[in-house]
């Protein structure tokens, strides 16, 4: 193999096109590892073929919900949804046991969190929802609902619970957690239906 050392290839006098590798060429590489490859400010790439590992990917991701309902919650106490089930967990970053998703690559994360609250004697008054972050409640992260003087049998609170969080990685966690207030009695509970919650990793 052959080596050519020079600073600038151009091409000549009344052309426009550069070719580089023509009918014996199989692989082109361009520099090698710990090279950079700068394309300057004003110049188009354009691709007519097939681009491989381009971009990035939203993961870790993952979405869980509830396999039955959670009963034997404490009125007016905040409680961790035990979401239990998973429909994805690409990174396993999800944990079944404590119900908290540790994300392993640090960055942005857009997380959601949606539930239903029931009341068999129709009492709840009041419904709140927390995405939280190492187990405190995130900034603009919680949703409310109040029905005191009309209690209600059902409450559903969608994905408004939402928000951008940072994780460091393995040390940072995420879970959900939920309050539901009730008039009287003690038939309450996080009904599974309608309740997931879910997340993935922005890319940047």
């Amino acid at each position: 193999m052959s080596k050519l050392e020079t600073n600038t290839i151009d091409t000549i006098s009344g052309t426009n096109t550069l070719q580089v590798g023509d009918g014996n060429v199989a692989t082109i590489n361009l520099g090698k590892s710990g090279d950079t490859i700068n394309i300057p400010s004003g110049a188009t790439i354009t691709n007519s073929g097939t681009a491989n590992n381009f971009g990035g990917v939203n993961t870790p991701y993952f979405n869980v919900y509830r396999s039955s309902n959670q009963t034997g919650i404490s009125d007016d106490t905040n409680t961790v949804a035990a979401l239990d089930q998973e429909y994805y967990d690409s990174a396993g970053a999800y944990n079944t046991s404590n119900y908290r998703f540790t994300p392993q690559t640090a960055g942005k994360y857009f997380l959601w969190f949606c539930f239903r609250g029931a009341s068999g004697d129709q009492a709840l008054v009041a419904a709140y929802s927390n995405i939280r972050k190492n187990g405190s409640n995130i900034v603009g992260a919680s949703s409310a609902s109040s029905f005191e003087g009309t209690s209600t049998r059902y409450v559903q609170i969608e994905a408004t619970t939402s928000v951008i969080a940072t994780a460091n990685g393995s040390s940072d966690y995420f879970d959900f957690s939920f309050t539901l207030d009730v008039a009287s009695g003690s038939n309450f509970y996080l009904h599974k239906d309608g309740t997931n919650a879910g997340g993935y990793r922005i890319i940047e």
